[in-house]
């Protein structure tokens, strides 16, 4: 049972409601317009308010203004017989727990109630709460997360190096944080405060890269039309990380060999010298050794990068450290998505806990990235957990729900799941509208303001 506060000055509308509700085994209090309904608000302080938007004196807006400020933990459902998209965007940037139009179907009505108080409830029993002096004092840190005795071992190797400038090879699967172990050992010895220069060598040619990497004069080729520092020079005396090392060509590896063993290189095109200050760190998410075997990597070169070796370990193999790692990366988006979602249920930490992330960690980050976008209140709830190939999610494609381009903004994100939704549902709107928890007023919007067709879930204009 829950108390309610409904709003509204259609006494119909208010009675019917009301009775619905009653028969739910909710306890009802019941406000002709705003200001009678602040009043009740003040009085009782319900678990959940249903408001109309439209009532004499003070609205639903004002009265939804008054409950986020007084307790932004109490979810606002509005309701309105004007399903204008202007009012379906202010109600859910206001921060409305969903959006009702009327008439109301009594289905998605009861659903949307039910929604709402476990979300309330789920506020009350909680794994994780993030608080504003927590995280403060996580704004400007992008360390490596992890307690568990493999973690400890790869902090015990970065305090090892960090005071040398030896060459360092950084193994592992996609998303284990290669880069990450890369700036910590940057970060914590004798080139913390120089330049950290990242290099994506499976993102370039070969001559482009080799352009790149070693800088070129003017007129080396067509379109050099002045000299240009190459990342090796742009580091300093700091640290130019390789990441992806497998990947470049077979000569420019004779060419990363020479520079290595001579301290030295030129500029593409140029005939002086520049000298080798930084430090160099390599990664790659494949086996050296195994391409060294098979003829496809130099094997001098190979030596020569492995002078220490660190081995990034899977998620599955720390699973331990999961619930720091959440608590991480939702301060970190919180930043980020300018949200402000502070709270983990035990449900939802036992899930993430018991999944097999075969993106690692930064499947995890993407997943709560999506989470935190998706989530209506301060709470991660557990139908806001998108996992692929999970048996507890209401997600069951084969769509790879994680593997997103991390440079999309929030709206290309957005666009992104919708057309996954769709999909999914072979463009059942109430199905859409169910798993993601908006209104069809507001799936309408979405699918005018993106371009995206209701049927296929696929853009109008694909070109």
């Amino acid at each position: 049972m829950a108390r309610i506060l409904l709003a509204d000055d259609s006494e119909l509308i208010k009675s019917t409601l009301k009775l619905y509700l009653s028969k739910e085994k909710h306890l009802v209090y019941t406000a002709e317009d705003g200001a009678v309904a602040i009043e009740i608000f003040k009085k009782e302080r319900p678990d959940l308010v249903i408001t109309d938007i439209i009532m004499p004196e003070v609205d639903g807006f004002e009265v939804m203004k008054y409950v986020k400020e007084n307790d932004p933990n109490i979810p606002v459902i509005m309701i309105t017989g004007v399903g204008d998209t202007e009012s379906t965007i202010k109600a859910i940037q206001e921060g409305a727990y969903d959006y009702i139009e009327k008439p109301i179907d009594v289905t998605r009505f009861n659903q949307v109630v039910k929604n709402a108080i476990k979300s309330k409830e789920l506020s009350e029993q909680l794994a994780v709460s993030l608080s504003k002096e927590e995280e403060e004092e996580f704004r400007g840190k992008t360390s490596l997360v992890g307690s568990t005795p493999i973690m400890k071992e790869i902090y015990k190797s970065i305090g090892r190096i960090s005071s040398s400038r030896i060459t360092v090879l950084i193994q592992g699967d996609s998303g284990t944080g290669k880069e990450l172990i890369a700036r910590m050992i940057h970060n914590s010895g004798i080139t913390k405060g120089q330049p950290f220069i990242a290099v994506n060598c499976s993102a370039l040619s070969e001559s482009l890269l080799e352009s790149e990497l070693f800088g070129h004069v003017k007129g080396a080729f067509t379109g050099a039309v002045r000299n240009k520092k190459g990342k090796f020079e742009l580091a300093g005396k700091g640290t130019i990380f390789l990441d992806e090392i497998s990947e470049i060509s077979y000569d420019l590896q004779v060419k990363l060999l020479r520079v290595i063993q001579e301290k030295e290189y030129e500029r593409v095109g140029g005939e002086t010298t520049v000298p080798l200050e930084a430090r160099i760190i390599t990664a790659t998410n494949k086996n050296l050794s195994t391409l060294v075997d098979d003829g496809k990597f130099r094997e001098d070169l190979y030596f020569r990068l492995k002078v220490f070796n660190i081995t990034a370990p899977p998620l599955r193999e720390r699973r331990e450290d999961v619930p720091a790692l959440v608590i991480h990366f939702v301060k970190k988006i919180n930043k980020e998505l300018h949200k402000n979602v502070r709270k983990v249920p035990f449900e939802v930490m036992e899930m993430l806990q018991e999944h097999d992330w075969v993106g690692n960690v930064r499947e995890l980050e993407n997943t709560l990235m999506q989470a935190i976008l998706l989530s209506k209140s301060d709470v991660i709830e557990p139908d806001n957990i998108l996992l692929k190939k999970s048996g507890k999610i209401n997600s069951s494609n084969e769509t790879d729900m994680y593997n997103y381009n991390r440079n999309w903004s929030m709206s290309e994100l957005e666009k992104f799941h919708i057309e996954n939704v769709l999909n999914e549902t072979k463009g059942n709107k109430q199905r859409a509208c169910k798993i993601m928890g908006i209104s069809k007023p507001t799936l309408y919007y979405k699918l005018n303001l993106y371009g995206i067709s209701l049927r296929t879930g696929k853009d109008k204009n694909p070109d």
